[in-house]
């Protein structure tokens, strides 16, 4: 493969300038031919040409911002991510760890952040994950993160794996706005809150699954059962059993889906 050198060691205005160009045209194109069918093959072509180089470096974001031009926003972009097994990492996505491990195929929407403190262990991310957009996953102390295959993290959430770790089983659904803590500060009187030692109550555990609603926040020393729902503005406080619907502050079991009728409809009645 040559590198055009002269572009490798020109200006960044001068590659923004090129990319602009570059955006400039691709709705040019798109403008132009208006017809369902031909806008249809033009942009799945522009699309893979570019996730063919799309990746974690700086030319892969690039390559994948470029591939992004003529798609959809939001919920509509994760299908890039089938293009390449590498997945598609948003140009704008912050990576600071030096022990993150990415599955093939995942998809890490505008602004999120990975991020590390000290004595931070492992993000671990498997296949076909979705992190959405504003997103924050951070490891200190000695915790780590594992988020397991075709799960997915909506806008907005926040999960600290600091001194125990936070295990996300394969197709877990989090919403919007949740934030999981395996850890809290010391609250002891005798010294401000802000010098005492984090603490923990031990890992949280979501199982294989799981639903977890709106602005749900999960503490540390926390099992959430297979197949389980989280009702939306829940603090969950303790385990949750498998196939459970729980909900309030602190989150409590209403009902048990295996009691719950196939018609979605009697419910209602």
């Amino acid at each position: 493969m040559q590198i055009n050198l002269p572009l490798a060691l020109s200006s960044i205005d001068q590659v923004l300038e090129n990319y602009m160009g570059l955006q400039k045209r691709a709705h040019y194109i798109i403008n132009t031919y208006r017809h369902p069918s031909s806008l249809n093959v033009l942009t799945k072509y522009w699309m893979r040409f570019w996730m063919r180089f799309a990746g974690v470096g700086f030319f892969g974001r690039m390559a994948a911002r470029f591939a992004a031009l003529p798609a959809p926003p939001h919920k509509s972009r994760p299908y890039l991510a089938h293009m390449n097994s590498r997945g598609y990492i948003a140009p704008s996505v912050t990576i600071y760890h030096s022990d993150l491990r990415l599955g093939k195929n995942i998809f890490m929407d505008e602004r999120v952040v990975i991020f590390q403190r000290e004595d931070a262990g492992p993000i671990e991310i498997g296949e076909r994950v979705y992190i959405y957009r504003d997103t924050i996953l951070e490891t200190g102390h000695g915790g780590y993160l594992k988020i397991g295959d075709d799960s997915s993290i909506h806008p907005r959430c926040q999960v600290n794996a600091y001194v125990a770790p936070v295990e996300i089983g394969s197709g877990v659904m989090i919403a919007p706005n949740c934030a999981f803590y395996s850890y809290d500060h010391g609250v002891l009187p005798d010294k401000p809150i802000r010098k005492q030692p984090v603490q923990s109550k031990g890992a949280i555990i979501i199982e294989d699954e799981a639903w977890i609603g709106f602005g749900t926040i999960v503490l540390s020393g926390v099992r959430i059962g297979r197949g389980a729902v989280v009702g939306a503005g829940s603090v969950v406080t303790r385990d949750i059993p498998d196939g459970a619907i729980a909900l309030g502050n602190p989150a409590r079991v209403v009902k048990m889906r295996a009691d719950m009728t196939c018609d979605p409809m009697a419910e209602f009645m």
